[in-house]
């Protein structure tokens, strides 16, 4: 039920110029009230002018919109356009606002939740990639202005780099002068990079700062380049890892050394090892036969605070089954395992499933399909079109004989499913067109390399 002050909020901003001409009478604890109530109402123009004369020293997007603030409903899945867009434009007005010093120190912009389905009542949503691109172009803006000097406004931030967006981003990130506004990254997506554009970008964004660090799908890397990432950036704060496809393969240039150790990947490793703060690893579609032991065994303490760990498709096969046994037992607080698309038998997973019984906090797993249900000789990895030609009933019988392993120990409180072709991704989803003309450029350059082979042949 809403309370009669928030009644009274509605009532005020859903009139945008009565509600323009009574801020001067507004209690300045009553702001946060009246944002909620724009927001809701996605007015724009009250929530661009309350931005303006924000007279709080703080302004936490997330806290303002979560279910803790009056009234108790959750806006956070609510990436409307023209609300963001607003609440951006409004931070640059407070700052080209004339008059005494500003009042606002920090910013957070972060915490918006993107959703496969928008609830906002316009249907318009900017996600994570639009988000940067106007908060840097904003800042740009400012650096070009001839302001009065003060003291910069903190800007908490969720960023989404690719090369559309680079150029902006680097500029905004490293100004060469006076910045308003200063960028402070909280979360970073890369996609669509080369490794030098990756490594400059993450030096500028405060890697110290980092928790969540998500480098996916056309960032080329081999181990080389993560490890440089790990050791010479550093990200002592780090409490998510995604590394994209192939990201410990050896360098095209390197060779192996007599005594069959891999120095880069011991090197990874220990850098690991050194991430206390570390709760969440994805190395999906990596090749890490021979390597899941030292992986995940020199995780160190990091084993001791890792809560969610994906390994799919990593060519994880039923002889490696022990080294994965033994490198899951220390992970005593993890919740979520996923390792989908990895060729292992109805047997290899019983043996699994037995060990994964004694993780006290362990609640969901996503396994897959085992090889028996497939045609004998299939290969891996597989399109979806082979992953999908599995025999359902062979497959309902393994799975329920895994349920079962689970019951006989006491673990019926771990839910587990085989979820064929993932969940969706609204970063994808709005660098879709991106994506492809790099793909496309991408397959450009092979025919090239391939068409000049032939012609040396």
């Amino acid at each position: 039920m809403r309370s009669l002050r928030f009644i009274s909020a509605e009532a005020l901003v859903s009139h945008p110029q009565v509600a323009k001409q009574s801020l001067d009478g507004v209690a300045h604890n009553l702001y946060p009230l009246l944002f909620k109530a724009s927001y809701l109402l996605e007015q724009a123009e009250v929530i661009r002018t309350l931005l303006e004369r924000w007279p709080l020293e703080e302004f936490w997007l997330s806290a303002l919109l979560g279910p803790r603030s009056e009234p108790p409903e959750d806006l956070r899945d609510r990436a409307c356009r023209a609300c963001l867009e607003a609440c951006v434009q409004g931070l640059a007005d407070h700052v080209l606002r004339a008059g005494g010093p500003r009042r606002l120190r920090v910013a957070d912009l972060t915490g918006i939740r993107d959703v496969q389905v928008q609830q906002c009542p316009c249907g318009r949503a900017l996600g994570r990639w639009g988000r940067t691109e106007l908060l840097a172009r904003t800042c740009c803006r400012l650096q070009a202005e001839p302001l009065v000097a003060q003291r910069p406004i903190q800007v908490l931030a969720d960023l989404f780099v690719t090369e559309g967006n680079f150029k902006v981003v680097v500029q905004a990130l490293g100004p060469s002068g006076p910045a308003p506004l200063r960028v402070h990254c909280l979360s970073f997506r890369a996609d669509s990079l080369g490794p030098s554009q990756l490594l400059h970008v993450l030096r500028l964004a405060g890697p110290g700062e980092l928790r969540r660090l998500e480098v996916v799908h056309n960032v080329r890397l081999h181990a080389g380049h993560v490890q440089q990432l790990l050791a010479q950036v550093g990200f002592p704060q780090l409490a998510s890892l995604t590394l994209p496809a192939k990201a410990f393969d050896a360098p095209p240039t390197s060779t192996p050394t007599p005594d069959g150790e891999d120095p880069l990947l011991t090197s990874i490793a220990w850098e690991l090892s050194q991430m206390t703060q570390l709760t969440e690893l994805s190395v999906a579609f990596s090749t890490l036969t021979g390597k899941i032991r030292k992986l995940l065994g020199l995780l160190g303490r990091a084993a001791q605070t890792l809560r969610i760990l994906t390994l799919e498709e990593c060519s994880i096969e039923d002889s490696h089954m022990s080294m994965l046994i033994l490198a899951l037992s220390p992970c005593h607080e993890l919740c979520e395992l996923r390792f989908l698309g990895n060729p292992l038998s109805a047997r290899a997973l019983r043996r699994l499933f037995t060990a994964l019984c004694e993780l006290p906090k362990l609640r969901c797993v996503e396994f897959p399909v085992p090889k028996d249900c497939y045609p004998e000789g299939t290969t891996y990895p597989q399109d979806e079109l082979a992953m999908s030609k599995f025999d359902q009933q062979k497959y309902n019988v393994i799975a329920e004989d895994l349920r079962a392993v689970l019951l006989r120990a006491g673990r019926g409180d771990i839910q587990v499913c085989t979820p064929l072709f993932g969940s969706f991704d609204p970063d994808i989803q709005e660098t879709s067109n991106e994506l492809g003309a790099f793909l496309l450029q991408a397959f450009k350059t092979a025919l090239e390399n391939f068409s000049r082979a032939l012609e040396q042949m």
